[in-house]
């Protein structure tokens, strides 16, 4: 196999790992809850402070943390989850847990590094190979769900937690042995007053991913409480939720080689902003059409419908392959890696605002709620449209800056 190619299937392993053992948490919800002597609304304390943190990690991407070695890097940002994850069942008391799971929400910035390492391997296959790494958050969270019941079975809560951490450090010292490192830059002298947040384009383009985002870290644990709300037993809230992981990461991979197939046709940077624009409009469209038939699912108490309406909400994180292979498409060379992690800070703003929102919204009227999450992919095409017509970073700067 090409080299390149077994690089991206093990950064892949390093996405499944990083993410999918933070799945603990929820696996072992009671035997936390008993620990810490807690109720289900202050539970869910961790959960909003692992969103945020998902938010907060892209401002680490300006620091000298992530310059450097890439691989030290890496090893940095899944540090985010293990570590954490080997203090939470120790914690003195919960705000200390609430804290280390803020932490962990840095791991995402394994996102815009592996983004910077495939655009030097690739050029029209990027979205392929974005494709295949992002599935593997979702993957994870297939695997972690299943695997984090086992260890919580054989080793107790505590020691689930502790397995979780060795697996994160099997996998990054696996990861370590056969890929290559290179030298992370974010400021040279030739792009020190470029600054990527004065450009109108960074906004719009951070803004295209940003309803994506919005429903892909509200619609799982909004089902869940409506699932249970209407009577859905637990396995079959946790079969919708497995169901929704399975659709992304295919629709990850599936769009990532349409993205292919449209950038070889043109591999000038006009041509591969093109195919972007292009994925991320179609899987939108087919997202809209799966969240109207989610939405009078939910609405109807029609578990059938809704368990086949998530083959085609899946189809948002079709735009994930995209979105994030647009940052080496549409800068100069020597600012890209800084553009990749301001991109990352624009759209998961979407994770602040979106859980809350969304209940708040739920709290007056259920339907109110799932028309709000139904919109959010017409507002990414318009989004999407609007900045399909605005000059690209490259054109006006020049390939090098």
């Amino acid at each position: 196999m090409d080299r390149r190619w077994s690089t991206v299937l093990l950064d892949t392993l390093v996405m499944t790992a990083g993410l999918g053992t933070l799945t603990m948490m929820s696996v072992a919800k009671p035997d936390v809850m008993a620990h810490f002597g807690i109720s289900d609304a202050q539970y869910e304390w961790q959960h909003i402070a692992y969103v945020f943190g998902l938010f907060v990690a892209f401002l680490l991407g300006h620091t000298r943390l992530y310059e450097g070695s890439f691989k030290r890097s890496v090893a940095i940002a899944l540090s985010w989850a293990a570590i954490p994850q080997a203090l939470i069942p120790f914690a003195p008391n919960w705000n200390t847990v609430v804290f280390l799971r803020f932490v962990q929400g840095f791991v995402i910035t394994l996102v815009p590094l592996f983004s910077t390492q495939i655009a030097g391997f690739f050029v029209a296959e990027r979205p392929l190979a974005k494709g295949i790494i992002l599935s593997g958050i979702f993957w994870g969270g297939v695997f972690g769900s299943i695997s984090a019941k086992y260890a919580v079975r054989n080793f107790g809560w505590r020691g689930g937690f502790l397995v979780t951490v060795l697996v994160m450090y099997a996998v990054l010292a696996l990861w370590w042995l056969f890929v290559e490192d290179f030298e992370i830059i974010h400021k040279t002298e030739g792009n020190a007053k470029v600054n990527v947040w004065k450009m109108p384009f960074t906004w719009v383009l951070g803004l295209t991913f940003f309803p994506a985002l919005w429903v892909i870290f509200t619609i799982i644990g909004f089902s869940s409480s409506i699932g249970y709300e209407l009577g859905w037993t637990m396995g079959q809230v946790a079969t919708l939720s497995t169901g929704l992981s399975v659709s992304k990461a295919l629709w990850s991979i599936g769009m990532g080689y349409v993205g292919y197939l449209l950038s070889r046709k043109n591999p000038s940077s006009r041509g591969l902003f093109k195919a972007i624009v292009q994925v991320m409009i179609f899987s939108y469209a087919v997202a809209f059409v799966g969240l109207v038939i989610y939405g009078k699912a939910m609405l109807d108490g029609s578990y059938g419908l809704a368990l086949a309406s998530v083959a085609l909400v899946g189809a948002l994180q079709g735009t994930g392959p995209a979105f994030w292979t647009s940052a080496p498409a549409t800068y100069p060379k020597s600012i890209f890696p800084k553009a990749s992690f301001a991109l990352g800070l624009i759209s998961n703003s979407a994770n602040v605002i979106a859980p809350g929102l969304t209940n708040v919204l739920a709290g007056h009227s259920v339907g109110l709620a799932l028309g709000e999450l139904a919109l959010m992919p017409l507002v990414g095409i318009l989004t999407l449209i609007a900045v399909s017509r605005m000059r690209l970073p490259v054109e006006e700067l020049g390939d090098e800056a």
